[in-house]
């Protein structure tokens, strides 16, 4: 089966599998490039609210296919910086399940997800040292901005894998699973952030990321929303909220 990035949206939820059994879920440059347009298309998909990036099988992603690096590194390097950095503008939350080897490229996807949730026996690794390469400024700070800068400098300088746990204690992961119950905490979790206000989760993800020039644009927006009137009188009428405010579409 060829290579590929296959889709679906379920219950609000969209789940991006990479599919490239053959090599534990590399990532090939047309795989790299797929990425961000099929981002796009989703994030113009008024029922998409969440969205979980995940691997094909038992492996998440070993990375970039090492035989595109033959031709052109740098141009292959700049194919996944796109991808990891259309991955990271995604404008509702995002989630990485992690199962197996999360490597290389595949560790700069998972970490360009707002969150990650691995399963018990999963590796992750960060291995350019192992191939001479430089890695990418942007995604060297993202790590730091994850793990620190001392944990930053021993998956960067070793290139060595670290089990699920001690990325947990580094905060790579923010949860680890039992083996066989990775889908049920992330479809139960998927649901709670499907339920929750967009408008409180898009300015959090902006806050978050840094940005500091858009406090009154969200004031504004919380004004005019409702989001807050409908919580708080569904906090004191014992229901559900029905939040409505809705991530306005790119452009």
């Amino acid at each position: 089966m060829e290579p590929r990035l296959d889709h679906q949206v379920r219950n609000a939820v969209a789940t991006v599998v990479i599919g490239n059994p053959a090599k534990r879920n590399a990532m090939t440059a047309e795989m790299w490039s797929a990425l961000p347009p099929l981002l796009d298309t989703l994030a113009a998909d008024p029922a998409v609210r969440v969205l979980v990036l995940t691997g094909e099988g038992g492996t998440f992603c070993a990375g970039a296919d090492i035989s595109t690096l033959r031709g052109s590194p740098a141009e292959a390097q700049s194919l996944a910086v796109a991808a990891e950095e259309a991955l990271a503008a995604f404008p509702r939350p995002t989630l990485a399940a992690v199962r197996g080897h999360c490597v290389g490229g595949g560790s700069q996807l998972a970490a360009a997800c707002d969150l990650r949730f691995a399963e018990e026996g999963a590796l992750f690794g960060v291995t350019p040292a192992k191939l001479g390469i430089v890695y990418p400024a942007a995604s060297t700070r993202r790590l730091v901005s994850l793990v620190g800068p001392a944990a930053t400098k021993y998956l960067l300088f070793s290139g060595e894998l670290i089990d699920a746990e001690r990325a947990l204690r580094t905060g790579l992961v923010d949860e680890v699973l039992p083996e066989g119950g990775l889908d049920k905490r992330v479809a139960e979790f998927t649901r709670i952030l499907a339920a929750r206000s967009q408008l409180t989760q898009a300015a959090a993800k902006e806050f978050a990321n840094g940005r500091t020039d858009r406090d009154a644009h969200w004031a504004e927006q919380a004004r005019g929303s409702g989001d807050t009137a409908e919580g708080v009188a569904a906090f004191l009428e014992r229901r559900q909220p029905r939040f409505t405010w809705a991530v306005p579409p790119r452009g």
